[in-house]
Order: C-alpha cells, then structure tokens, then sequence
C-alpha cells in the first residue's frame, strides 16, 4: 500500500528476500525539502545550502495536482549575485542548482528504488536543465550512488539498487540547473510542470515512522 506521507510503494519480489519500492512525486502535503548547490558562472563550487522550497521556486497547485519548476530567483542586489547589481534586466552571476526532493534514512537501504511518474510539459530554453534524480548517500554524505533521469513531457521512471547498510539516505526529487533570474524576468526562460499524485485517504504510514530526517546535504 502507498504511504501517503512518504509516497512509497514497498513489494516483497517474488522468491527473494531482496524488496522493491515505488516513489512518486507526491503532494505539497508530503515531507519535501530544499538543498541549493551554488556555481560560479564558470562552473567552480561556490557553496552548498539548504533551501525553503518555495525559495527554488518550486509551485504546488494540489486541487490542480501540479508541480510548477521555475529559474531560480535571487532578491538580493549584491553583484554577487548579479552583474552589475540586482535589478530588472540584470544578467545572474551564479549557477544555482536547486534539488527538491523527499528522503527515506535506512528504510529504503538494499532495495531496488523505482521513480515514477508524469511531466505534462517543459518550456524551459537551453539556460537551464531539469532532471529527475534518485540519490543513495553514505551516513555521513561522503560517498554517493545515483541516478538521473531528464525531464521531458510524458511518462518518466528511473530506478537504483540502494546499498545495504544502516544509516544510508535514500533520496528522490528533482533539480533545476541554471543562471539565477531577477524575479520579475523569469517568463522568458520558461518552465516544467509535473503531475503530483494525490495520497490515498486510508493509506497508512507502512512502518517507515522515524526514518525521515533532515541533515547536511551535498
């Protein structure tokens, strides 16, 4: 049965100890988080964050069951940010990827993880990339296992074989890679909007309580 708090789908397979589960891109109700990586224009790290999820500009539209992705939006006019200072019209400094995701500690550890879902449409231009990702951390985030997925309209999955081992983070989400925009200058660059999925009512917790927990990212 799906979790209507973590949209996780768990199966035993047939004949083997080994177990799949589903992940799906669920509602605004679900646990999601934000992390930001930050690049310069150049491509050399600048810093890692984390984020509010409305602060990458991700929009839930759940009467609707739509996820709205939009460029990265910075309100700050330091030149940092913008060259020749924040304001409409100016160009972005950075490269921000922002990762939208859910994650699951040891409860989704040696099994087969299956993403799915749909993307009714992707207007982004060629300044910015959106794709789907499942990531399978180490306890400390120092290593990681990992898959991606782009977004393009239709029906998408990926899948990973998560490692065993306890204290792994399993993760599922999605990022967008671009220039950061002036807020009132996004339109141009486009968008992704991806179909949510709504909970089941009845659907219970499936024993995963407690694995859910929010720390450091890469």
């Amino acid at each position: 049965m799906r979790s209507a708090y973590f949209g996780v789908v768990l199966a035993a397979m047939a004949g083997s100890s080994a177990s799949a589960a589903t992940v799906y891109v669920d509602q605004s109700t679900a646990p999601w988080l934000g992390f930001m990586n930050v690049f310069d224009l150049g491509g050399g790290f600048v810093f890692p964050s984390p984020w509010g999820v409305s602060d990458l500009r991700a929009s839930f539209n759940d009467p609707a069951q739509q996820l709205t992705l939009s460029p990265n939006t910075i309100g700050d006019p330091d030149p940092f940010w913008y060259q020749g200072g924040g304001a409409p019209g100016s160009p972005g400094n950075k490269i921000m990827e922002a990762n939208l995701y859910q994650e699951v500690v040891t409860g989704l550890s040696g099994q087969n993880v299956v993403f799915q879902g749909n993307v009714l449409s992707n207007t982004f231009t060629s300044a910015h990339v959106a794709r789907f990702f499942i990531r399978d951390f180490a306890p400390d985030f120092s290593s990681v296992n990992e898959t991606f997925a782009p977004v393009v309209p239709g029906a998408f999955s990926l899948s990973l074989n998560t490692l065993p081992g306890a204290g792994r983070v399993v993760q599922w989400g999605v990022q967008v890679r671009g220039v950061n925009v002036w807020v009132t200058d996004t339109a141009p660059f486009g968008t992704a909007v991806i179909q949510t999925i709504p909970a089941p009512a009845s659907a219970g917790l499936i024993g995963l309580a407690g694995l859910l927990a929010s720390r450091r990212r890469r």
